[in-house]
């Protein structure tokens, strides 16, 4: 049966994978080490390709590693109940993966030496992607049309709560050296230097045979056959099939997909609410706009 999301300071969470005790367990007493990297995103912001990226950069590209290990298993979610107890206990260096907005996130971090790499995706092309892989899960109220959830995500009533406040919680930690903002956009449109800068900012280098292997690897078509039946988070009977679920994670793995969904009225309502809500951001941050 569906469950409603819990509230955690404001912000509605699903309960059945993100246990609000876990939530602040991890947020008052997590431990960060200075080692640990972490990979933040909002939901549907494309968490999964950075995911393989950061895990062959540090194979230098050889897909061995991402091929037979479950992406939770490489880097957890820190927020879900039974990965933040392994994370605890897991050698480093952790690679963790987040939802959490700043507010929620482990304390220590913010004294910490550990390094975020925060994935920004145009929001337009988040809320179509939220709708369709929240549209097919059993284990929240499901949104029953695209109107509806348009108007959930624009009020923040939609899982990890509004876009635009986790945007402006994180975009406050842009000016850390431990911290490197990317675009979802850009990664697509340059992969090869968007991965030469996570290298950088990482202290890793590859040389080009091994770039053109992290290249290859990460590409969407190789990604989803690699990933199927991998997962086992994915095979519990909060979803409706496997099949549906590899393709709603990794629907299209496109841009501007919003523009077939959107309605002209929708459009420029978004617009608009975007201008307001972003105004004291440059815009050179969103290279959508």
């Amino acid at each position: 049966m569906a469950e409603n999301y819990v509230w955690i300071d404001g912000i509605p969470v699903p309960p059945v994978y993100f246990p609000p005790e876990i939530i602040r367990e991890t947020h008052e007493t997590f431990m960060v080490r200075d080692g640990d990297i972490f990979m933040v995103t909002y939901p549907k912001s494309g968490t999964h390709w950075l995911i393989e990226i950061v895990c062959l950069i540090q194979s230098k590209g050889d897909p061995t590693f991402t091929k037979s290990v479950p992406f939770t298993e490489r880097s957890p979610w820190i927020e879900m109940d039974e990965s933040s107890k392994t994370l605890r206990n897991k050698e480093g260096p952790r690679l963790i993966t987040s939802h959490l907005p700043v507010q929620l996130f482990p304390i220590s971090f913010f004294s910490s030496k550990a390094k975020v790499i925060y994935l920004i995706r145009n929001p337009r092309d988040v809320l179509v992607s939220g709708y369709h892989f929240w549209h097919a899960t059993t284990y929240i109220k499901r949104p029953e049309s695209l109107e509806e959830y348009f108007e959930n995500f624009l009020q923040g009533k939609v899982p990890f709560g509004s876009w635009f406040e986790h945007i402006r919680g994180w975009m406050s930690q842009r000016e850390r050296d431990n911290f490197l903002l990317l675009s979802y956009e850009e990664l697509k449109k340059d992969t090869r230097n968007a991965i030469k800068d996570i290298c950088e900012f990482l202290g890793e280098t590859l040389k080009p045979e091994e770039l053109e292997l992290v290249l290859k690897n990460s590409s969407f078509h190789v990604m989803k056959e690699h990933r199927r039946d991998k997962d086992s988070f994915l095979n519990k009977d909060s979803f409706l099939s496997k099949n549906e679920t590899y393709f709603l994670i990794m629907r299209k793995g496109i841009t501007g997909d919003w523009k077939c969904h959107f309605t002209v009225a929708q459009a420029e309502e978004f617009h608009k609410i975007f201008q307001e809500k972003m105004a004291d951001f440059p815009k050179e941050l969103f290279p959508w706009e």
